[in-house]
């Protein structure tokens, strides 16, 4: 057998890494946990998450994600369902990839599912129109999942979340990737002291029962947002909150 030859790394060299921004033990959630990886010119390690379904959101260049050996090919803003038990690899060629993969405790396996952003950005079923916003249902209740249901909000410059809203049976993350602005997050009016800047790369967990809006200032931003509970989103379900009728809505 031939003697190959060592080779020397450096960690400030690695072209996949991944990072944990928050799980159960520090968010003040109980389902939904967050990691993100950055991979340029690479493959991952398998990664497989036996009690947690996961939801992948990929933010930059182009990736493949083999899931159990078979490939889904991620472009900008798509979204890729992976089943709890599934082990996953992704890979990135010299255009770096970024993605955001979200995990919430399942007790059920349902099918990898993959949702184009090119393919559902026009659509009118998965568009809500709001004053100045608009929000896109990337993966929906005719998706299946156990928990989840997530999209992208765009927001004008200059515009806020009206009416505020909590949720009795939904925790939540919003993921800011464009722009920046400002978020609260509160029980109530009294107890208004979670006012935060929020920018590219800002994450903000809302546990159940808390107020969540968001503020746009001088220009435009948009935040992921990715819930794992009930699987419905507020204004399908509560028409008020869609006409601004209601000062405060609670689903």
């Amino acid at each position: 057998m031939a003697t190959k030859d060592g080779k020397l790394f450096h960690a400030r060299d690695s072209r996949a890494v991944l990072r944990e921004i928050f799980n159960q033990r520090d968010s003040n959630l109980e389902f939904l946990s967050l990691a993100e990886l950055d991979i340029v010119d690479a493959r991952s390690t398998g990664l497989c998450h036996k009690r947690e379904e996961t939801l992948a959101f990929n933010l930059a260049g182009p990736a493949s994600v083999f899931v159990d050996g078979a490939e889904y090919k991620m472009e900008h803003y798509d979204v890729l369902y992976i089943p709890k038990g599934a082990e996953y690899v992704v890979e990135a060629g010299p255009e770096p990839a970024h993605l955001y993969l979200y995990r919430a405790q399942a007790k059920n396996v349902h099918p990898v599912q993959l949702r184009r952003w090119k393919e559902l950005k026009d659509d009118p079923s998965r568009i809500r129109l709001l004053t100045r916003k608009k929000v896109h249902l990337m993966f929906d209740v005719a998706e299946q999942a156990d928990k989840f249901m997530a999209g992208y909000t765009f927001y004008e410059d200059r515009a806020r979340a009206w009416p505020p809203h909590n949720h009795t049976d939904q925790e939540e993350c919003y993921s800011f990737i464009e722009g920046s602005g400002a978020m609260q997050v509160y029980e109530d009016d009294e107890k208004l002291t979670f006012v935060k800047g929020v920018e590219v790369g800002s994450h903000v967990t809302i546990p159940l029962l808390n107020y969540h809006p968001v503020f746009s200032h001088e220009e435009p931003l948009c935040f992921i947002w990715c819930i794992a509970g009930e699987r419905y989103w507020v204004g399908d379900k509560n028409k008020s909150f869609m006409d601004g009728t209601a000062k405060k809505v609670t689903t």
